[in-house]
């Protein structure tokens, strides 16, 4: 977990024009430390408050009483089979940290110069730009949320990477498209992390069928490494089986997306574009279900704007922050094989060689920023800076 040294709330606050908020999607737990910030009395009424809208949410869509402040107080985690739960929890609670960062603590999320957010997290952005509100943000993951998890039984996650190549974006889809058009179960990216990573989903054994086939396709650098956990499989074409973009955009019709704050910039995993205020949100919204999170071009935008600081919302963000944490080590590590001053022939010999890296450096050496960029916690920070 990337995470720097302390900064007070003036710090915080002085570099908000040069930071970006980094919105955290779904993952197996979703409590983090949400039941100590709960704890603490000058957060209580906005953390109710935020939970109490989750819950109506849930409740509308499902119609079953749903309490999330009993499930953060009882630490509960909400399983698969309490997908819309965990759903709206996660998107709730980073609401309502955004909002204590700003009416506790006075740090504007309005003065911040970028946002995003993977998977749920690009919805909480949205509505934490008051692009749309709450309410509307969650409607449309949670209403959809049942048929997502149904369709996780027999999906498996695959995490495709190489050390020292980058791996051709066209050959990993034409390579899910032959294994889907066999007939045995949808295959698709989720996920592209970095040139040398990716999330896959597939059903049933199209992911065994997937290593099998890899080599004829990939370097031998390549590795495939199994999840063991279960995965709705939004951002893969496996959600169409249910019709679920269709009927989002069914839902999406009533939304009525106003322009939002002027800032932060908020920049599209479904994309890969900061294109919010030049085409529709709603049009955006709707490649974000089942199109694959482009959280490599979000921090390749972030370097490139020069931003200082990433805020990561929510409860115990992982991916973001672990995505940075990678490139950092790895930016390091290759700079030093570079470099032949202060390092010994010997120690040369024993690191990798990212060539993936290398052949991107010269072009975008906005990624040689990477080791000097700070990382908050925000739930951290909030509860280091909680009021006495």
């Amino acid at each position: 977990m990337v995470e720097s040294a302390p900064l007070n709330v003036e710090q915080l606050v002085r570099q908000l024009p040069r930071t970006a908020f980094a919105f955290r999607g779904y993952n197996v737990t979703n409590l983090g430390r949400t039941h100590e910030l709960w704890e603490v009395e000058a957060y209580r009424p906005t953390l109710a408050r935020w939970l109490g809208i989750g819950s109506e949410v849930c409740q509308k869509a499902h119609g079953r009483s749903t309490d999330l402040v009993a499930r953060v107080v009882g630490r509960c985690e909400a399983d698969l089979d309490h997908y819309a739960d965990a759903v709206a929890m996660i998107m709730a609670v980073e609401l309502a940290q955004i909002e204590l960062l700003s009416e506790v603590h006075g740090a504007d999320y309005g003065q911040a110069k970028l946002a995003y957010g993977y998977s749920l997290g690009e919805l909480t952005a949205v509505a934490a730009n008051q692009m749309v509100s709450g309410a509307e943000a969650m409607e449309v993951p949670v209403t959809l949320a049942n048929d997502c998890a149904a369709l996780a039984h027999d999906i498996q996650m695959g995490i495709l990477f190489s050390r020292t190549e980058a791996l051709e974006e066209r050959d990993l889809i034409h390579l899910c498209e032959d294994i889907t058009a066999e007939g045995d179960g949808v295959i698709g990216i989720s996920a592209v992390l970095s040139p040398n990573t990716y999330l896959v989903l597939g059903q049933r054994d199209t992911l065994a069928r997937f290593k099998c086939l890899m080599p004829k396709v990939f370097p031998k650098s390549a590795h495939l490494k199994r999840d063991p956990n279960r995965w709705p499989p939004l951002h893969t074409p496996i959600v169409r089986q249910r019709h679920i973009p269709d009927r989002a955009s069914v839902l999406m019709e009533r939304m009525s997306p106003s322009p939002g704050l002027a800032q932060p910039t908020l920049f599209s995993l479904a994309t890969g574009l900061a294109n919010y205020d030049t085409e529709p949100a709603r049009e955006i919204l709707r490649r974000w279900i089942d199109h694959p999170q482009r959280l490599w071009d979000a921090v390749a935008y972030t370097l490139k704007e020069d931003v200082e600081l990433v805020v990561h919302v929510g409860p115990c963000p992982n991916v973001i922050p672990a995505t940075f944490g990678r490139l950092s080590d790895n930016v390091r590590q290759q700079l030093a094989r570079m470099s032949l001053s202060g390092i010994s022939m010997r120690a040369m010999s024993n690191l990798v060689n990212r060539r993936w890296l290398a052949n991107l450096l010269p072009n975008r050496a906005s990624l040689l920023r990477t080791p000097t960029l700070q990382h908050v916690i925000l739930e951290n920070w909030l509860l280091d800076n909680a009021p006495s």
